[in-house]
């Protein structure tokens, strides 16, 4: 496996780390106690199993704030349900989330500050200013882009099938457009970004700390 493999796997392994069990279980867990017990008992058993997996990963001396930020999500989710009556409500907070994302994304890129690199600069720590330099962000216009289409498409999925009012259905096509199309756009947009940044011929981040002069040797790790 060549070393951009190696940095894909290991960028993924990043974004991972046990939170995608966190986020899938829950939704299923309504899913079955809503068919077996009913939609109220349904809701409590699912925020139930929400806490539990925060528990957990505080026994197990690990970050509890995916698992919080999962609690909240599903209370959130299942206040939408007891208020509704309709099950398939629980899915009507992903739906807001992708549109505002979706708008989020178009708004950074009208003012020239693409989510991809607010995305990246929260997450590494890098230095602001080089995302802004003219040989580096249009890689993060285009990924920013790419993000966008994403969150639209999700969403109008989302939408479809809401109103076709299909409990099992809405679970899967919300499992599958949650982390297995976040991690393939993930993917995506890390390659895509290397060989646009290399394209593009500007700095690495350490050359730019270091403030060298061209011809630079480009970003070769990291997005």
């Amino acid at each position: 496996m060549g070393n951009l493999g190696k940095d894909v796997i290991e960028e993924l392994k990043n974004v991972i780390k046990g939170k995608t069990f966190d986020a899938i279980l829950p939704p299923f867990v309504f899913l079955i106690t809503n068919n077996l017990l009913g939609l109220y008992p349904g809701i409590v058993i699912a925020i139930g199993a929400s806490i539990i997996l925060g528990v957990l990963r505080m026994i197990k001396k690990q970050s509890i704030n995916y698992a919080l930020g999962g609690t909240i999500a599903v209370a959130i989710a299942s206040g939408f349900v007891f208020f509704s009556g309709n099950a398939n409500s629980f899915f009507i907070p992903r739906i807001i989330t992708s549109g505002f994302l979706a708008f989020v994304a178009v708004l950074t890129l009208a003012i020239g500050r693409p989510m991809a690199a607010w995305a990246s600069h929260l997450f590494r720590g890098w230095e602001w200013e080089w995302f802004l330099r003219k040989d580096i962000k249009p890689a993060y216009r285009e990924v920013t882009i790419l993000w966008g289409f994403l969150f639209l498409v999700r969403m109008t999925l989302q939408i479809g099938v809401y109103n076709r009012g299909d409990l099992l259905q809405s679970t899967w096509i919300n499992t599958l457009l949650g982390f297995p199309a976040t991690l393939t756009v993930l993917t995506i947009s890390y390659i895509y970004g290397i060989w646009r940044l290399k394209s593009l011929k500007g700095p690495g981040i350490d050359e730019f700390r270091a403030g060298k002069s061209p011809p630079y040797k480009g970003q070769t790790k990291g997005f």
